[in-house]
C-alpha cells in the first residue's frame, strides 16, 4: 500500500512540474538577468538603450558618445589592415626617436613631482612597484621575482648591473623596453615618476637622488611627460 502511495505521489509531482513548464508565456517566471538570457544586438548606430526599462542609459562612455553604440577606438590604438600588419609611421615613435629619447632620459636624474612630498612618494612607489612590478623584477630589483623563477619568463636585468636614473625609469615605464611593455595604462604620470623614485631609491644607493628642489627643464623631460601630466 505504502509503495502505490509514494508512486502516486511521485506521478502527480512530475505531471505537476511539466504542466507548469508548459504554462502561458505572459505568466512567464522571473528572469534575473534578461539581457544575459536574451541579448539585444545592437546596430552601430543604435541608440544604447536598456531594452528591459524604461531607464534612461546612464554608462558614461554612451553618454559622452551621443548614446551611439559605436564606441571611438581606445586612445592609442593602431589602425591594421586585414593581414594584422601596422604601418610604422603610425606607431607614437620610430626606433630612433625612442632610442634618442631614452639616452636623454638618462640625464635627468631628479623627478619632477613636489620635493616636500619625497619621502611619501617614495613609499607609494614601494607599495606599486611591490604591487606592478615584483611579479618580474622581484622585490629586491634583481630580476628574480616570482615569474622569472617559475621559468616563464627571463632576461629580467638586475637594477644593481644597470647604469639607470629616476628619468631613463620612468621612460621605460612609459614606452617600455626591449621585451617589457609600457605601463602607462597601469600607472598614471605621477604614479610613474613615484616608482621610478623608489627604484633610485632602494636599488641604486650611490645613484643622485631622486628628489630636487627644482624640476630641471631637460629634454628627457619634456620627452617622457608634460608638466601638467606629472601633477596627477
Amino acid at each position: 500500500m505504502k509503495k502505490n502511495v509514494l508512486r502516486i505521489t511521485a506521478i502527480l509531482g512530475l505531471t505537476t512540474v511539466l504542466l507548469n513548464s508548459c504554462g502561458p508565456k505572459e505568466n512567464a517566471p522571473l528572469v534575473y538577468f534578461p539581457d544575459m538570457y536574451f541579448p539585444v544586438a545592437y546596430d552601430p548606430l543604435m541608440k544604447a538603450q536598456d531594452a528591459y526599462s524604461d531607464h534612461e542609459n546612464e554608462i558614461p562612455a554612451f553618454v559622452k558618445n551621443s548614446f551611439a553604440t559605436g564606441l571611438a577606438p581606445v586612445e592609442g590604438s593602431v589602425a591594421q589592415n586585414k593581414d594584422g600588419v601596422f604601418e610604422e609611421s603610425l606607431l607614437p615613435k620610430n626606433v630612433d626617436e625612442y632610442n634618442a629619447g631614452y639616452d636623454a632620459s638618462k640625464k635627468l636624474t631628479a623627478s619632477p613631482l613636489n620635493p616636500a612630498n619625497a619621502a611619501k612618494d617614495i613609499e607609494r612607489g614601494k607599495m606599486l612597484f611591490d604591487r606592478t612590478c615584483a611579479a618580474c623584477h622581484g622585490t629586491g630589483g634583481d630580476g628574480q621575482g616570482p615569474i622569472v623563477q617559475s621559468g616563464a619568463f627571463s632576461g629580467v636585468p638586475n637594477y644593481a648591473d644597470r647604469e639607470i636614473t629616476v628619468g631613463s625609469v620612468h621612460y621605460v615605464l612609459t614606452n617600455g623596453r626591449n621585451a617589457m611593455g609600457s605601463y602607462a595604462g597601469q600607472l598614471n604620470a605621477g604614479d610613474r615618476w613615484r616608482v621610478a623614485m623608489y627604484v633610485i631609491s632602494a636599488f641604486k644607493k650611490n645613484a643622485a637622488p631622486a628628489a630636487a628642489t627644482t624640476a630641471p627643464a631637460t629634454p628627457a623631460a619634456a620627452t617622457t611627460e608634460t608638466t601638467t601630466a606629472t601633477k596627477k
